[in-house]
């Protein structure tokens, strides 16, 4: 079984009420990408889109080959470590770590360590996968 050719991770924290200057100083860093519910954004084409809940992501950089572990120690180390916070956050919003596996061949595999599934645990964050199968191209 080979390893994954390429993984991306990005911690979520999203609810109707979110404001991002709260979770930027309940966790201690910036997001990569926030918005608040009703906030507009208007696309290259023209098309707009009014958002309806608000939205906190941090993002670690992309792996090649895939090394999640790496990435989620990223992100953690970023963020702070008080469980009560964490605790807080799951109970108010929703927190996932998105994680998006790209496979180069059909039979490629992945592990993730212990501690980082304790982590995440902890932190009541819930992991959400999407695995892509190699292309054609």
């Amino acid at each position: 079984m080979g390893v994954l050719e390429r993984s991306v991770a990005t911690l979520r924290v999203s609810g109707d009420d979110l404001l991002s200057e709260e979770i930027t100083a309940l966790l201690g860093a910036s997001p990569t990408y926030s918005h608040t519910k009703g906030d507009r954004r208007v696309f290259a084409s023209g098309r707009e889109r009014i958002f309806k809940f608000g939205i906190w992501n941090l993002s670690a950089k992309v792996a090649e080959p895939e090394d999640l572990n790496a990435q989620v120690y990223e992100l953690l180390a970023q963020l702070t470590p008080d469980l009560a916070v964490w605790r807080e956050l799951s109970e108010r919003y929703s927190v996932d770590l998105f994680c998006g596996w790209f496979m180069a061949n059909g039979n490629d595999g992945v592990s993730i360590a212990p501690r980082i599934l304790l982590a995440l645990g902890e932190r009541g964050i819930e992991l959400d996968l999407d695995i892509y199968s190699p292309s054609d191209d």
